[in-house]
């Protein structure tokens, strides 16, 4: 079977025009690793529906599109039409939006607050073009314990044991995905296969709407 007649994902559209687009956010994972922002922020001891949303936009932007604009451009693992040149004007332009949003909420809510822009602003670089961290240790650290960290202290402007146990769940449910989604990308986009995988896909998408749950859960409890 060749690598053409299987898609490089189990959430990939077939390539081509506004298809590519949509897998280019990898939308499950998007979804996921926001989940972690939102159940920081509803940890926190005070809750603003306001700094989350500003928080999960940030994130968006700066995860869902400059991240994955650059992990595509590095590789082209999924294979999408979409011009070098394209990647990297998307990828420029979230990840300067998500900094712009993230001055905002520094000038607003607490000049601590640009620490974890910084932060942010030099993972998705770094991570995503193998510069550095691109480690299954790295990608729970930046995508999973970093949103979670930040959720909690966008709302609090501290950090406590809450905050710390929060990371510590995104941070061991990351490594899980990347435990499952390593050799199902094997699979797909170097042998060209999906045997095998299915099982590992299931969990993938249970744990993903899982995630979500827990986050939707947790916040709608912050909105009674």
């Amino acid at each position: 079977m060749g690598t053409e007649e299987v898609r490089p994902a189990f959430y990939a559209l077939e390539r081509g025009g506004w298809r590519d687009y949509v897998t280019l956010l990898h939308p499950p994972y998007t979804l996921w690793h926001l989940s972690y922002v939102a159940v920081g922020a509803a940890l926190a001891p005070q809750f603003h529906l306001d700094r989350l949303l500003w928080a999960l936009l940030a994130f968006f932007l700066a995860l869902g599109i400059a991240a994955h604009a650059l992990d595509e451009l590095k590789g082209r693992p999924l294979r999408t039409r979409i011009p070098s040149a394209v990647l990297v004007g998307v990828a420029v332009a979230a990840l300067a939006a998500a900094c712009a949003i993230g001055v905002g909420a520094a000038r607003a809510w607490g000049w601590w607050l640009l620490a974890f822009i910084v932060v942010g602003a030099v993972l998705v670089p770094a991570y995503n073009l193998e510069l550095a961290f691109h480690t299954d240790v790295g990608f729970a650290l930046a995508w999973g314990a970093f949103p979670a960290l930040t959720g909690y202290f966008v709302e609090a402007q501290t950090l406590r044991l809450e905050a710390v146990a929060a990371a510590g769940y995104a941070f061991g449910l990351s490594l899980a995905q990347r435990a499952l989604s390593t050799p199902v990308r094997n699979a797909r986009r170097q042998r060209g296969t999906t045997e095998g995988v299915e099982p590992l896909e299931r969990a993938l998408r249970a744990l993903t709407w899982a995630s979500v749950a827990l986050a939707v859960a947790l916040v709608a409890t912050r909105l009674r």
